[in-house]
């Protein structure tokens, strides 16, 4: 049972040499020791806040990455709208353009037509003319054989045109 129960004299050297252990820490150790344990709360409140505010950055910048890429969106968006639009525009333009260079060119070819047909219509009137000439005088050369009606028949003219 000694080892159990302590003798007075061991308990009181026992007493003394904590006490002097306890005073020798409380005196050099202690404030050291609560000092690191301080500061290391400190830095893992910090590290902790640090994490916090890291993460509420982290969300903005998501939140500001979002937004930018809906503003990119809209932007993609009006710019394939405006070029659709623009290229909408040039084909109508081209259109009207062709249209008018079309009709132009339809007006020019009737133009040509109708003066082509006037110079063929005047071709052919002076064709006419001159083969009515011609087959006039082969008859009338065949009818007035001698020169006496010929003669006849020039005074007869003569008389039925009336002179201003």
């Amino acid at each position: 049972m000694g080892l159990v129960t302590p003798e007075l004299g061991t308990f009181i050297w026992m007493f003394l040499a904590f006490a002097i252990v306890l005073f020798i820490l409380k005196k050099f150790a202690w404030k050291p020791i609560l000092n690191a344990l301080k500061e290391r709360e400190e830095s893992i409140e910090d590290a902790l806040r640090s994490a916090d505010r890291a993460k509420e950055e982290m969300a903005e910048l998501q939140a500001d990455n979002e937004r930018i890429l809906q503003e990119a969106r809209k932007e993609r968006e009006a710019m394939l709208k405006e070029a659709k639009e623009m290229s909408s525009k040039i084909v109508n333009e081209a259109k009207q353009k062709a249209t008018q260079e079309a009709d132009k060119l339809v007006e020019s070819a009737r133009a040509n037509i109708e003066s082509e047909k006037s110079a063929a219509l005047n071709e052919i009137k002076a064709q006419v003319a001159n083969l009515s000439v011609e087959i006039a005088e082969k008859v009338l050369r065949q009818q007035f054989a001698d020169d006496q009606q010929q003669k006849d028949y020039f005074k007869k003219l003569m008389d039925e045109v009336k002179l201003n």
